[in-house]
């Protein structure tokens, strides 16, 4: 049996629990996984860069994304996250999602491949990206692995950028034939990709991304997450998000409404534990998003965690987080896998989190609560045709990392005058608890109102974990959505669903948020314990705030950035963007305690997720950022400057690849 030592220490005014085992996180001074490795922990041992050294960190190199195919004229963004193998990061590039490959150490470019999809490109949905998987066979055949936006599959030679002649044809799997397609609905335009696929030995698995769910007809295409033999791109499963007849979960889609509700994809990212040979599936609401009047029942295995068998793609546990979602409160967030010891005990632990604030653990292993959950009732709804769940699943730990409902209590209240023009706005409205359903929007009534909003909370940023303590890193976004239902007309929409989406939301004449700060927040839990350590604001005050008329000659605390930070931990820090909402700012914040160690600017805000790697004795930070005045997004590498070499000058920075390509956005 593994030896586990718990020793107790008293840090920063908090008892830390540290477990001292086998070294997990990237590995050998790599980034071989989007998460850094297949348990998504975002987390480096490396420790060049830390809390004496992050003073002297310069930009290294950075790599354009200008001429990298845009559309629209869209070129000024990028979710992607490099991997680092071997020397060379390969990373996607622009919305026809090139695939690239540079000099880790100065950022030479040496290949890119270029997708050419025609018409599948042309109506794909979600045509951003967030990255590629690496396999070798450990005997020289290294291949990259990606998804494209017209949802094919592509392996590439790791060392020169050429498909892969005898994986699927000539390299290329087309995935709508390898969906389970029953309806025979048109795949073109409905389904694509968003997030790298998982390799898990020799197989590889990738989640779908279809049409955002709140305009679309109650039939549509179902997210089927499917896995391949990555030698050969042969279909090995697919793992039904809705179940068919005669599967487990069948039944919790009332009036047969599974035979014909779609979507239920996973278009985050997602993680696996090869130990175990079990992957983690955080599945998205089924479709219609905000109305549920056509799938009565709960609806598995949306707005779920499931335990799936990497082998046979057959379930091993689930627990779905939301009963029949009708909030667009999808599970985006890639699960974060990591071993703790709770009451003495050591576990292996799946911590999971979305869009609505809450913060679920269970042992990975059985799907066990490690603090227990329990069913709460909430609100009914008066839409015609809904029949809401009568309660919801929540965690009796941890506490949720977001506020939970809006309520007067969490209006804005700088002055009494500004609260009182927050509660006047919200004349109208429904508000209240976290799970208010929808409404239906009259002449009297404007809809719903609720906290957290569907663009989370939690969102498809996730987190990161430190397998050192057991702690997990939390970023997320406190701000309000409106759900207003509107009776469709389907013979001027070409929409069938009963009820659509729309309606402003209320709003201040300052247009200040009608919420308090923090706007944005990092929120640290140690997991063995269940417990949160502590919470900080996503940076400072943003500029809009500081200089709006109705705050003048007010002290206003530090209210953070209304966007998702995108964090890295390391040895000793958290490193952390403010997101693309934030300010272009790139933090270094002491891991224990959340003390704020080290900034500095950014070409443009943060929009993919930070990674770290080492590479002839210097480590560097590469993450993307957004372009700006024009200009493309860019990934830009940090590190230390090398030393001046004895009796001569310092060395200059290296070059970088001019290639440049363009995003959209993603809910």
């Amino acid at each position: 049996m593994r030896r586990i030592l718990v020793i107790g220490i008293l840090l920063a005014g908090f008892c830390l629990t540290l477990i001292v085992n086998a070294q997990t996180g990237a590995k050998n001074g790599e980034w071989r996984a989007y998460g850094g490795d297949e348990a998504s922990t975002h987390y480096s041992p490396l420790d060049q860069i830390n809390k004496d050294t992050v003073k002297n960190l310069q930009v290294a190199w950075t790599w354009k994304f200008d001429n990298m195919g845009a559309t629209n004229g869209e070129v000024n963004t990028t979710e992607t996250t490099p991997l680092m193998v071997n020397g060379i990061l390969y990373f996607t590039a622009g919305q026809k999602r090139n695939v690239v490959a540079v000099k880790a150490e100065t950022g030479e470019t040496l290949w890119v491949w270029h997708p050419d999809e025609g018409e599948r490109y042309d109506r794909a949905p979600r045509k951003i990206h967030r990255g590629v998987a690496y396999w070798t066979d450990g005997k020289g055949d290294e291949r990259i692995l990606t998804g494209t936006p017209g949802f094919q599959l592509v392996a590439l030679d790791a060392k020169t950028g050429q498909p892969i002649d005898k994986f699927g044809f000539k390299g290329i799997v087309d995935m709508f034939e390898a969906l389970d397609n029953d309806l025979k609905i048109d795949p073109v335009g409905k389904i694509g990709n968003s997030s790298p696929p998982v390799v898990v030995g020799d197989t590889v698995i990738i989640g779908p991304a279809l049409l955002v769910g709140t305009r679309v007809n109650k039939s549509n295409i179902r997210g089927d997450i499917l896995a391949f033999d990555v030698k050969t791109g042969k279909k090995l499963w697919a793992f039904h998000t809705i179940p068919r007849k005669g599967e487990f979960g069948y039944d919790s889609w009332e009036d047969g409404s599974a035979d014909y509700t779609g979507n239920a994809g996973m278009w985050g990212p997602f993680s696996a534990d090869p130990q175990l040979g079990i992957a983690y599936f955080n599945i998205e609401a089924p479709t219609n998003d905000v109305y549920g009047g056509h799938r009565h029942g709960n609806n598995l295995f949306a707005d779920s965690i499931v335990a799936v068998n990497v082998k046979t793609g057959k379930r091993v546990w689930h627990q779905q987080l939301i009963h029949h979602d009708t909030w667009d409160y999808d599970m985006p967030a890639h699960p974060i896998l990591l071993d703790v010891t709770v009451n003495g005990r050591p576990v292996k632990a799946v911590v999971q989190w979305g869009k609505n604030g809450i913060l679920y653990a269970f042992d990975r292993t059985n799907g066990n609560p490690l603090w227990g959950m329990e069913e709460r009732p909430v609100p009914a709804s008066d839409v015609p045709g809904e029949k809401m769940s009568p309660t919801q699943p929540f965690p009796i730990k941890p506490a949720p990392y977001e506020r939970l409902g809006l309520t007067e209590d969490n209006l804005i209240d700088f002055t009494p005058a500004l609260h009182a023009e927050a509660l006047k706005a919200l004349e109208g409205y429904r508000y209240g608890h976290m799970y208010e359903p929808p409404s239906v929007v009259t002449p009297t009534h404007k809809g719903t109102v609720i906290l957290p909003g569907y663009g989370g909370g939690g969102n498809w940023q996730s987190g990161a974990a430190d397998p050192e303590t057991g702690f997990v890193y939390v970023p997320s976004v406190t701000a309000i959505s409106t759900i207003g239902l509107n009776k469709n007309d389907p013979s001027k929409s070409g929409v069938d669903s009963d009820y659509t989406m729309g309606g402003p939301g209320p709003t201040l004449a300052s247009r200040l948020p009608i919420v308090k700060p923090p706007y944005g927040r990092i929120t640290a839990y140690n997991m063995n314990t269940g417990d949160i350590a502590w919470m900080i604001p996503n940076g400072d005050t943003p500029p809009n705030i500081k200089s709006n008329p109705a705050l003048a000659g007010l002290t206003i605390p530090r209210t953070g950035s209304p966007s998702q930070a995108g964090l890295l931990v390391t040895k000793t820090l958290l490193i952390a963007g403010e997101g693309s909402g934030g300010q272009p700012i790139l933090h270094a914040y002491d891991k224990a305690t959340g003390a704020d160690v080290w900034q500095t600017a950014l070409p443009g805000p943060q929009t993919s997720l930070p990674m770290t790697y080492s590479i002839n004795g210097r480590q560097f930070i590469v993450l993307g950022v957004r372009g700006t005045q024009g200009g493309g997004a860019q990934l830009v590498a940090f590190a230390i400057p090398k030393p001046a070499p004895p009796g001569g000058g310092g060395r200059g920075r290296g070059g970088a690849g001019a290639r440049a390509g363009g995003a959209g956005n993603n809910n």
